[in-house]
C-alpha cells in the first residue's frame, strides 16, 4: 500500500515552471498538473511543481519498473519545453508504449 497517490514534482531546479511543464508535457500526450510545492514561491496559477497522479498510471495497467521510462520521457520534456521536434518523438515513444495497454477495461 502507499500512503499517497501522487508524486509531487518540485522544478524549481530544473529551470522551468509548473504551467510551462504542463504545456510541454500535454503537447507529448503525457497528463499531469500544474502544482504548488512546500515553500513556493509562485502564484499558484503558475507554480513551481507538477503533480502525477499514480492511479492514472496503474489503472493503464504500468508497474514499478516501468516508471524509470516515464521518468526518463518526463525529464526529456522538461529539459527542452521548446523543442517540438524532441517532443514530438517523446509523443510517438508514449503512444507507442501505450497502445497495448487500454484506458478503460470492459
Amino acid at each position: 500500500g502507499t500512503e499517497n497517490h501522487c508524486i509531487l514534482l518540485d522544478l524549481r531546479s530544473k529551470n522551468i515552471n509548473g504551467k510551462d511543464a504542463e504545456k510541454a508535457l500535454g503537447k507529448a500526450d503525457i497528463t499531469l498538473n500544474k502544482n504548488m510545492v512546500p515553500y513556493d514561491d509562485k502564484s499558484p496559477f503558475i507554480t513551481s511543481g507538477i503533480r502525477i497522479g499514480t492511479a492514472a498510471i496503474t489503472t493503464r495497467g504500468l508497474v514499478g519498473s516501468d516508471m524509470k521510462i516515464i521518468v526518463e520521457l518526463i525529464d526529456k520534456v522538461i529539459k527542452h519545453p521548446n523543442d517540438n521536434n524532441l517532443i514530438k518523438k517523446v509523443k510517438s515513444d508514449v503512444n507507442s508504449m501505450m497502445s497495448s495497454r487500454d484506458l478503460f477495461y470492459y
